[in-house]
């Protein structure tokens, strides 16, 4: 049987017990990679001379005493919007193709000292903007479940190398649902942590108040594993949450009787696959033979949650993304007549249409006379977004529903419609705006198509969160089902 289907606390301890090498799991990745990714198309950019260095260090360590880190030899994907240190992150622009930067993110260096292994750089939508991948300006990924649809966006590139057994876990970021959505249509497990838990240093911003990274594995515990090592104050983040970390691995006791659940008609009203909103009720069936208890409630709000993300979303690209200007890094137009064209050519030639449309949108919501009509009103629509999740969680536990509407779809099937694509993160935006964490988990299949379960829990309180989608998996087979390729 393949390493990758143990799970990563299996794989750290065949390792300290010496029964395995780091060397052997680098090489079943690159192996991996070199068979499948052909169909998949996960990685814009491999580190395998360095992966294979730093496997022979860590053999070298098994040899001695040493104290192992949590992520001892466990190779890694990293979305390519997270700034590491001497290899390639374009954020699957032309505008950054040719960047190497000279630092590490926070999350890259919490995962050094954990002593996990980078595989290599994973595609993405370009600067985060889209929900399908096909927004990638070197190539989309693809669905390995089937080739033919999307794998979601924008960490489309993680949840498809997760999925198929090219990386043992995988990083990416969540704005509006970029963990969640792709998780759920790859069949894996993503979760989007708290706002502030997880260091955003060395993350390309998109969107500052609503960017959030996150780990994307196969199974529950394997997402407490990682969570452990990235969670944690850092003074390098104005944004970083200064609070204690608990142990997230102890949480999950399978114990979830006398749990309260709340369910928002909002999400599973119109709009919503009947087969996808089957394997919702299904789940919590499931739960409700655990002992937890489950009943209708409502989020009013909900309806207002796609217009109000995208003009805040937009609002903050079209400022975050004003330091491209082809003076200060990446690529810059070439014979430029004069500094203006630097400054034009340079970003029209290398943003791609999506991240235009919504600097365009962004520029236009914060523009003089347009301001309260538009950004100010948004904000106003958020608080009242996030009071609707308060209210929630003064009687109840966590919130659960779909994490998209429906399966994955085909590609090139929405990219001539924006406000289709939109849609897609109805059943995520929310969760986002309102800045708590919540996680996605296999549910059931639709026609062949993962189909993913939206476990939303309080501010901080992921424990619970983690708590409940394990106690879920461990009810279910969903999450052990591989793709064929």
């Amino acid at each position: 049987m393949s390493l990758f289907h143990n799970r990563l606390k299996d794989i750290h301890n065949q390792l300290i017990n010496k029964q395995l090498k780091v060397s052997e799991l680098v090489n079943e990745s690159y192996d991996r990679i070199q068979q499948v990714d052909s169909k998949v198309k996960a990685f814009l950019t491999l580190d395998e001379e360095n992966a294979r260095v730093s496997a022979a260090k860590l053999d070298e360590l098994l040899e001695k005493d040493s104290e192992r880190g949590l992520l001892f030899g466990l190779p890694a994907g990293i979305k390519d919007n997270i700034i590491t240190e001497g290899l390639r992150t374009t954020c699957a622009s032309q505008f950054l193709s040719n960047f190497d930067p000279i630092y590490d993110a926070t999350v890259m260096k919490k995962l050094k000292a954990a002593q996990s292994i980078t595989i290599g750089k994973i595609n993405m939508d370009e600067f985060a903007m889209g929900g399908s991948n096909e927004n990638s300006s070197f190539h989309p990924t693809l669905n390995p479940w089937n080739t033919e649809y999307v794998p979601g966006g924008s960490s489309g590139g993680s949840a498809a190398a997760v999925a198929a057994d090219e990386v043992y876990f995988a990083l990416g970021s969540d704005t509006g649902g970029s963990i969640r959505q792709p998780a759920a249509y790859c069949g894996v497990v993503g979760l989007k942590p708290t706002y502030g838990l997880v260091s955003r240093f060395g993350l390309v911003a998109f969107a500052s108040s609503l960017d959030q990274i996150g780990p994307i594995t196969k199974n529950v515990e394997d997402n407490a594993y990682v969570l452990q090592s990235i969670a944690g104050y850092d003074a390098m983040d104005s944004t970083s949450a200064n609070v204690d970390i608990p142990d997230y691995l102890g949480a999950l006791t399978g114990d979830v009787k006398g749990l309260k659940i709340g369910v928002p008609k909002e999400y599973l009203g119109e709009g919503i696959d009947p087969k996808v909103k089957d394997s919702i009720l299904e789940a919590l069936k499931v739960l409700e033979g655990l002992g937890a208890e489950w009943e209708e409630v409502s989020l009013p709000h909900t309806e207002y949650a796609v217009a109000t993300y995208y003009l805040l979303a937009s609002s903050e690209a079209s400022s975050n993304l004003a330091r491209f200007d082809g003076v200060r890094y990446g690529v810059r137009t070439e014979n430029p007549g004069n500094l203006l064209d630097v400054y034009l050519k340079s970003r029209s030639e290398g943003f791609g249409q999506e991240v235009k449309r919504r600097i365009m949108l962004g520029t236009y919501s914060l523009s003089s006379g347009y301001y309260d009509a538009y950004y100010l009103k948004a904000q106003k629509v958020r608080t009242l977004i996030k009071q609707d999740f308060d209210k929630v969680f003064e009687k109840y536990d966590v919130v659960i529903g779909p994490t998209a509407p429906t399966t994955a779809f085909k590609l090139g099937s929405q990219i001539d419609d924006p406000l289709t694509m939109y849609l897609n993160d109805i059943c995520t935006i929310p969760v986002s705006l309102a800045g708590v964490p919540a996680i996605s988990v296999p549910c059931g299949f639709v026609e062949g198509l993962p189909v993913g379960l939206q476990i939303i829990g309080k501010a901080f309180d992921e424990s619970t969160v983690l708590r409940v989608a394990h106690a879920y998996e461990q009810s279910t087979e969903f999450h052990q089902k591989r793709p064929q390729l």
